[in-house]
């Protein structure tokens, strides 16, 4: 059996998925952003595609389906999404439909979609990249606080907390900056010349993740996310799980998710959803059309010891997945977050983190002498911290105390001076 994996080439689960393709018996196919001028230059034997040429795209994986015909598709990160759907359209495979892979990629239009279905939404409204900052904050419609954030960037990047008018023009300017940046504007996804400016959400954030097979739920796991995300920033730190909700609230949530990604239209395939509960009870924030991102999905284990890239393989290639359930211990992941904006220069403190007992892994996934920016400008984290305890509170006092271990040297950023003459 073959399976397409659509990711970009600096894509963290691409090794997970690789071995757990192997262990299941299933020729692994990537379709990848690579370099097309070059002969197989990452040596996947990948298919090169460009997110931003869709149709182009879509031809090259559907000439490659043609001599090697598959069973299933998936994709990982947020960028091919669409494509992926596109594609699984194209050679009648399960998948989410392409326009609900669009919403779950638009912040607006997910806005949108929420609100027709009836489910809690903050109120919303757009402002065009090139418009009057002081005049935006201005606006009738506008009320305090509020919450600026990109369209199509994802993982908190670029979303800023505004508590006045002036808060809102240092806001707004702050992410137009990002959006004009040539790493921004290279994606090409059309969603760069606006931002979405709603309403505050006060409360507890919580991530969910599972599947959708034929527009019914399969919930995995849900995360708390017990560090306070109020602003000015939204830097995700720590994801735990099992989640210390109580059992009613955890099946409110659960199906305020499965109602909002059919308000999507999200209908087979992984989803990752984030939502906040607060005065106002549920309220979804996001659900995109891929599995948790990075490396956090080690957090997630199955009785057996199945991983959940090889639960996604299953239910990729059309297998009843309702019979895995998350194992019985906690487990908890740290992003460890980058302190300042520098060149990091070493790591510290590594092996006494490891030694804290119940910590299983610690990843550093900056290299030496990369340029690390915090947020709301940073597309990465310095690393995952990985921990498995009894209870959810014990997995998250481990996270931290292995983290309290580890000390990053960064450098200040050198910079760079154009001779004239």
């Amino acid at each position: 059996m073959r399976v397409l994996l659509l990711s970009t080439t600096t894509g963290y689960q691409l090794r997970s998925f690789d071995d757990a393709a192997r262990r299941l018996g299933i020729e692994l196919i990537f379709a990848t952003d690579r370099c097309h001028e070059l002969e197989d230059p990452w040596r996947d034997r990948a298919i090169p595609i460009r997110f931003h040429r869709p149709d182009e795209s879509l031809e090259a994986i559907a000439s490659h389906a043609r001599q090697a015909p598959l069973e299933g598709i998936l994709s990982v990160g947020d960028r091919p999404v669409l494509l992926a759907a596109r594609a699984a359209e194209r050679l009648g495979l399960p998948g989410h439909p392409p326009h609900a892979a669009a919403a779950s990629s638009n912040k607006r239009e997910t806005r949108a979609r929420f609100a027709r279905a009836g489910l809690h939404a903050p109120w919303n409204h757009t402002v065009p990249l090139g418009a009057n900052p002081g005049a935006a904050a201005a606006d009738p419609r506008l009320r305090f606080p509020c919450v600026l954030k990109p369209l199509g960037l994802s993982g908190s990047r670029g979303v800023i907390r505004a508590d006045s008018p002036a808060q809102f023009v240092e806001a707004f300017e702050r992410i137009a900056r990002l959006l004009r940046r040539l790493d921004v504007r290279a994606a090409r996804t059309g969603l760069e010349d606006d931002v979405l400016v709603e309403g505050f959400v006060p409360g507890h954030e919580f991530a969910i993740d599972g599947v959708m097979t034929a527009g019914a739920l399969q919930p995995f796991a849900i995360f708390d996310k017990p560090d306070p995300l109020n602003g000015p920033f939204f830097e995700e730190t720590i994801y735990v799980t099992p989640s210390t909700l109580g059992g009613l609230t955890q099946v409110h949530l659960l199906a305020i998710v499965e109602t909002a990604a059919k308000a999507l239209g999200l209908w087979h395939g992984p989803i990752h959803a984030e939502c906040r509960i607060g005065p106002d009870g549920v309220v979804p924030l996001e659900i995109a059309a891929r599995p948790i991102g990075g490396l956090c999905s080690k957090a997630l284990r199955f009785e057996g010891g199945a991983s959940l890239e090889e639960v996604l393989l299953r239910h990729a290639i059309g297998q009843d997945v309702s019979r895995y359930a998350r194992e019985s211990a906690a487990s908890a992941v740290m992003m460890i977050p980058i302190p300042k904006r520098g060149m990091l220069k070493r790591v510290e403190g590594e092996e006494g983190a490891r030694r804290v007992p119940g910590i299983e892994d610690i990843r550093i996934s900056a290299k030496i002498d990369q340029l690390l920016e915090p947020l709301p400008e940073a597309g990465s984290y310095l690393g995952f911290i990985f921990a498995r305890a009894p209870s959810a509170r014990e997995a998250e006092a481990l996270v931290r105390e292995a983290h309290a271990q580890l000390r990053f040297v960064i450098d200040p950023e050198i910079p760079v001076i154009s001779a004239v003459g």
